[in-house]
């Protein structure tokens, strides 16, 4: 039923997004940052000195926040530029205009749309590989199923979120990128081929669990409502 998926669909998704977060906000770090001497060097240095607090629904307000990195409600240190997902908003839009809570949008676009393809290929071809004809896949195999589709569209995914998230921090002090090309072979230029996979090994980590869970919790629903 459309409504049963939907509220599935929903849940679930909401539930990945919880348990994905945090290892979200050390993958933005690590492709637009180079404080940070690795995956555990950043997560201790966040944990100590800041609050997670990005909450925003607009993935270019979330990417600005995660890479907020004044510490919070410590004497002496400078205010935090923004101060939540509203004047973080209202911030870029008096700064940037209109097109600037847009910035980044052809690269985010340019990154979902091909690998949603292999998110669900890879999916449903791993159910089907290990579930007997004609019976549901085991939550084992959800589990490893959505792991694995997790991990193989974030591989496939993680060249255009580095230019991505480089697109959206392009303009918070000034412009270095002319479109979303000139992004690309200038990172390369400066930091070789490997910049375009940086943070694929904390987008993995992050990948296999949230989608086990996502598509776990989705199979289930839509179960347990049919």
């Amino acid at each position: 039923m459309p409504v049963e998926e939907f509220v599935a669909g929903w849940i679930s998704g909401a539930l990945g997004l919880v348990l994905g977060h945090p290892f979200d906000t050390v993958k933005v770090r690590l492709q637009t940052q180079t404080t940070y001497r690795g995956i555990v060097d950043c997560m201790v240095k966040i944990y100590r000195h800041e609050s997670a607090y990005c909450l925003a629904p607009f993935d270019l307000i979330k990417v600005r926040l995660q890479n907020q990195t004044e510490p919070m409600a410590q004497p002496g240190s400078p205010p935090p530029q923004y101060r939540g997902p509203v004047h973080c908003a209202a911030s870029i839009f008096r700064e940037e205009g209109y097109r600037g809570l847009f910035r980044g949008a052809w690269a985010l676009m340019l990154r979902d749309t091909p690998t949603m393809g292999v998110y669900f290929l890879t999916y449903e071809g791993l159910c089907r590989q290990y579930t007997p004809e004609g019976q549901n896949p085991s939550s084992a195999t959800v589990l490893v199923a959505g792991g694995f589709a997790g991990i193989a569209s974030w591989v496939a995914a993680t060249p255009l979120d580095v230019i991505k998230s480089r697109m959206q921090m392009d303009g918070l002090r000034r412009r270095v990128y002319q479109g979303v090309l000139d992004c690309m072979v200038s990172s390369v230029r400066q930091e070789g081929l490997g910049v375009f996979f940086r943070g694929v090994t904390i987008n993995s980590a992050r990948a296999f669990p949230v989608n086990a869970v996502t598509f776990l919790s989705y199979e289930y629903l839509l179960r347990l409502w049919g």
